[in-house]
């Protein structure tokens, strides 16, 4: 499109105070109003208060696949990657890869639409069929992501003649998909079975009661009491949610998460996990349960309604996935075992890790947020990448470095991680 001369620009801004606009360039133009100017100032003002508290989170620009080892904007040699959630080392295998180009010549880039107008593809159910089996459930739902399902599911499962009961330091997105739903909620303090089923007894009255817990917790790698869990909903009448994405495919002796961890047959009513993590580490999140629960949600869950079905390719990949982890055993067992030989090692030269023994989620504790931000940036200096956490991540006060160990990792790889921890620690007075 044409310039604008400057006599049809005053035409066409005749009505509009000139101090509104700053212009840019002879072609773009940008509104500027007293309203604007204030909230940049205020905004300008937050971001000045979260870099002075150490807290603020720069993005590394990564320049390779994902793997154990990475390239990184900066530095000109290999980095080993322990922060992420690529528990099985799937997100670049050659299978999952060539699955996802394969579906994009046979099922396309993308659907256009969602899922009930002419989103839906045979892979689409294929995969939801191939879910639900894994999980031993009758049925499933796919979601653009497990933040999707979290925020569709509790709003059409619960009416104000329910209540939902969550441990407190449930993940965000069911936080957020609790305040959706109209239900009595409670939290429960976390992990305390005694004050779980004090609200359990305090609510008798409603016509149904949830459960709401993270399978693992993902900032301190700690696992929901869940036998005990059931037991509780069973003497209450009461069913049980769990969410799985820091479980499913790499925890328990075959991956099928925190219910085979704790020898729990099927216990669990709903699950919620994510293929964005283990499961291929593309996107894409889900429901899995009673088969009434998966129709009503296909009629009434608003980010299953409102969002654009999950694209082929993703689904090719999370699908391939899927098939290495039910046809490996070898893959959770791999894990497990690099994940004793960190925390063993890390504690042996004394360090303090937070998180269930047997689970890859070791945040190595620091306490201060400046300290932390300080360790992974000498950490990435000796090649080795890693994240510190802090406030508002994590309370004030437990800022920590979270360590996430894969099956793709080798032996020499995680000791060169101990080896690098340790001779940080020392210089930074962490350790002896």
């Amino acid at each position: 499109m044409a310039a604008l001369t400057c006599s049809r620009l005053s035409h066409r801004l005749v009505s509009v105070s000139a101090k509104d606009f700053l212009f840019k360039s002879p072609n773009q133009l940008q509104r500027c109003t007293s309203a604007l100017a204030a909230t940049r100032n205020i905004l300008e003002g937050e971001l000045k208060d979260i870099k002075k508290a150490g807290t603020y989170k720069s993005e590394r620009v990564i320049t390779s696949p994902q793997g154990p080892t990475i390239h990184v904007t900066g530095s000109s040699n290999d980095i080993l990657n322990f922060c992420a959630n690529n528990y099985l080392g799937l997100s670049s295998h050659p299978e999952v890869v060539e699955a996802g180009k394969k579906a994009l010549d046979t099922h396309g880039a993308g659907l256009s639409s969602v899922r009930f107008i002419c989103g839906t593809q045979d892979i689409h159910k294929e995969l939801e069929e191939k879910i639900a089996k894994f999980h031993g459930k009758e049925d499933a739902i796919l979601y653009i992501s497990c933040f999707d399902a979290n925020a569709g599911v509790f709003e059409v499962l619960l009416t104000p003649d329910d209540a939902v009961i969550s441990d407190e330091l449930n993940h965000a997105s069911i936080i957020d998909g609790i305040r959706l739903c109209k239900a009595q909620r409670l939290r429960y303090r976390h992990r305390d079975l005694a004050d779980l089923e004090s609200h359990l007894v305090n609510t008798q009255s409603c016509r149904q009661r949830l459960i709401v817990t993270d399978g693992v917790f993902s900032m301190d790698g700690n696992v929901a009491p869940l036998k005990d869990i059931c037991d509780l909903a069973d003497k209450h009448s009461s069913m049980v949610f769990i969410d799985e994405c820091h479980a499913t495919g790499f925890f328990g002796k075959t991956g099928r998460g925190t219910e085979e961890y704790f020898g729990l047959n099927n216990r669990v009513d709903i699950i919620n996990s994510t293929l964005g993590k283990a499961l291929g580490g593309a996107a894409g999140g889900y429901t899995t349960g009673p088969k009434e629960l998966i129709d009503l949600l296909r009629q009434r869950s608003r980010p299953y309604l409102f969002s654009n079905t999950m694209p082929p390719p993703i689904v090719a990949c999370a699908s391939k996935a899927l098939d290495l982890v039910m046809g490996n055993t070898e893959l959770p067992k791999r894990v497990l075992e690099n994940t004793k030989r960190f925390r063993s090692r890390m504690t042996d030269v004394g360090f303090t890790l937070s998180g269930d023994p047997e689970h890859p989620i070791c945040p190595v504790m620091l306490g201060d947020a400046r300290l932390a931000s300080t360790f992974a940036d000498q950490m990435l200096e000796r090649g080795i990448y890693v994240i510190g956490f802090s406030y508002p991540v994590v309370p004030k006060g437990k800022a920590r470095i979270r360590v996430q160990l894969s099956a793709s990792h080798s032996i020499q790889d995680v000791d060169r991680a101990v080896d690098a921890f340790t001779e940080i620690g020392r210089s930074l007075k962490v350790i002896q």
